[in-house]
């Protein structure tokens, strides 16, 4: 019966569904789900609750963690949520701030189109202002890291963004990734990869209890009875270490048990040679990522070397960056050029555990691997989630070494400039631009609120104290009192890097604008029969 239909719907199948007038309830849906990572933000942020679809349980406030394992249907929301996956693609960090401005840009767009503007006319009125504040973004520098490898040029951008996680534990968490970082950071620093940066997580003790390694750990203990080696030479294998197997197939014809007995010699000695040239080489430590035969472990055993099991290819690709050494693909003794070096090879019992540690005494070693203590496995995942932003604001840095004032500070800034902008600007852009600028409000007074202070009056301090050239006041979330609720936050050392916000700008307003641009929501019919019910099995009853 579709040629009853009217309207766009006789094109399509039946079942098709048409959403008029979506601007307001597509801004509604990012409005809820900003002001569930909203709450988040800052120090004080509070947790969410997650329960993915597979049942595991997520306790966090990051932003990126709970945008992922959400699993948002709103198409429109859906924008919010892939903003966020390209800002922590890029930065790594600042996921919370982008969401939550996008909210707040939408909330006051939804204000100007109910006193009557198009959209046109805001879209208008927001690509001016979102050119406006990236130029402006690059005159509010406050300071610029000149040495990657000084650990305090860039502890300050590193304690601020673990502060925001593991409020507590910043000072001791950012010291112990600026050293892990320095120490993998390669002569050239933009050519740092935050992949060299390893975590080793393990439950018991508190955070405090965690510590650095420079080098690799392997959570498991060596397979044999050797327990430690120093100053050793070290060959990797990503075969068997047993008893070799020929390239063909071939069938042996065994008649007596002289015959059989005779074989097994002959198979003990081949490995016994082999085993014994893999010796003379000078190696101590041989790790692989297959089995280790009960022959060839005795033979390794007589002749003093170390048997080490590493479990996933991955990780035997960062031993073989740890210790510069060539992954094997046979069993056979390693030249010159194979053979890696390590300081140190220990198996150590930490928590419970037996782990083996790959420790490298000099300072410019290959990787760093960071001990993670914590009393419960929800506390070392959300440890990991902070050290991971402290290692990715690192890696920000070497491309963008400019710094820029935290709490607030330079969103308070902008949105003075931005109003002063606004004040200039011929036609209805005006009103755009001026909710644009009131939007960057939100940092000052969502830090604020989850501090327990009563937001209008802070902001409304901060926008005296930036209107009278205090250009670095932010939000003090430390304050007893509501007379000291702001502090210069570069004297205090609460700083983030320029490119976070550069692209947290960029990406937010981006994310409005599509939305406002959306005008018709088409939703296809879904492929397939009807679904079945939760409860389908009780017909059959």
């Amino acid at each position: 019966m579709s040629f009853m239909r009217h309207g766009p719907q006789t094109m399509l199948k039946d079942g098709a569904q048409f959403v008029e007038e979506p601007v307001v309830k597509n801004i509604r849906a990012c409005k809820e789900l900003a002001k569930i990572t909203a709450s988040s933000m800052g120090p004080y942020g509070l947790c969410k609750m997650v329960i993915n679809h597979l049942n595991k349980l997520f306790v966090t406030h990051d932003c990126a963690t709970i945008m992922r394992e959400l699993e948002v249907e709103h198409p429109a929301a859906k924008l919010l949520v892939m903003a966020a996956a390209s800002m922590q693609e890029e930065i790594g960090d600042g996921t919370n701030f982008v969401v939550t401005l996008a909210g707040e840009l939408l909330s006051q767009a939804e204000s100007l189109i109910r006193m009557g503007l198009h959209p046109s006319e805001i879209i208008s009125g927001y690509v001016k202002a979102t050119t406006k504040a990236l130029a402006d973004m690059e005159t509010l520098s406050c300071g610029t890291v000149s040495d990657m490898l000084v650990h305090e040029q860039v502890i300050a951008p590193i304690r601020t963004a673990i502060a925001s996680k593991q409020y507590g534990y910043e000072a001791f968490l950012a010291d112990i990734v600026v050293r892990a970082c320095i120490n993998a950071c390669p002569t050239n620093p933009k050519s740092f990869n935050v992949d060299n940066v390893r975590v080793a997580k393990l439950e018991g003790e508190s955070v405090l209890a965690s510590s650095l390694v420079r080098g690799f750990v392997i959570t498991r203990g060596s397979e044999g009875t050797i327990k430690h080696r120093s100053d050793a030479k070290v060959a990797l294998y990503s075969c068997a270490m047993d008893v070799p197997a020929t390239e063909t197939k071939g069938t042996a014809l065994i008649e007596n048990a002289q015959q059989l007995m005779d074989y097994s010699q002959k198979e003990e000695e081949v490995l016994d040679r082999l085993v014994q040239a893999i010796a003379a080489t000078g190696v101590k430590v041989v790790a692989s990522n297959s089995t280790f035969g009960d022959l060839a472990l005795h033979f390794l055993e007589k002749y003093g070397i170390m048997c080490v099991k590493i479990q996933s290819k991955f990780e035997m690709r960062r031993l073989s960056a740890a210790v510069n050494a060539r992954i094997l693909a046979r069993m056979e003794p390693p030249t010159r050029e194979d053979v890696g070096h390590c300081d140190r090879v220990d198996v150590q019992e930490i928590g419970g555990r037996f782990v083996t540690i790959f420790a490298q005494e000099k300072d410019d070693s290959r990787l760093s691997t960071i001990i993670v203590r914590g009393a419960t496995q929800n506390v070392l995942d959300d440890v990991e989630r902070a050290i991971e932003d402290g290692i990715n604001v690192y890696k920000a840095l070497t491309k963008e070494p400019r710094l820029v004032a935290g709490g607030g500070a330079v969103e308070m800034e902008l949105q003075k400039l931005l109003t002063s902008f606004a004040e200039v600007t011929p036609g209805l852009d005006q009103y755009a631009i001026r909710k644009f600028a009131s939007s960057f409000e939100v940092t000052a007074r969502t830090l604020a609120e989850v501090s327990g202070a009563i937001a209008t009056n802070v902001v409304t301090q901060l926008e005296a104290d930036h209107q009278a050239g205090k250009a670095h006041q932010g939000v003090n979330v430390e304050a007893t009192s509501d007379a000291d609720r702001t502090l210069d936050t570069v004297a205090a050392g609460i700083v983030d890097p320029l490119a976070t916000k550069l692209w947290g700008i960029r990406l937010a307003s981006d994310v409005a604008i599509t939305v406002l641009t959306v005008d018709l929501i088409i939703v296809a019919k879904q492929a397939g029969g009807p679904k079945v019910r939760p409860d389908a099995a009780r017909d059959d009853d």
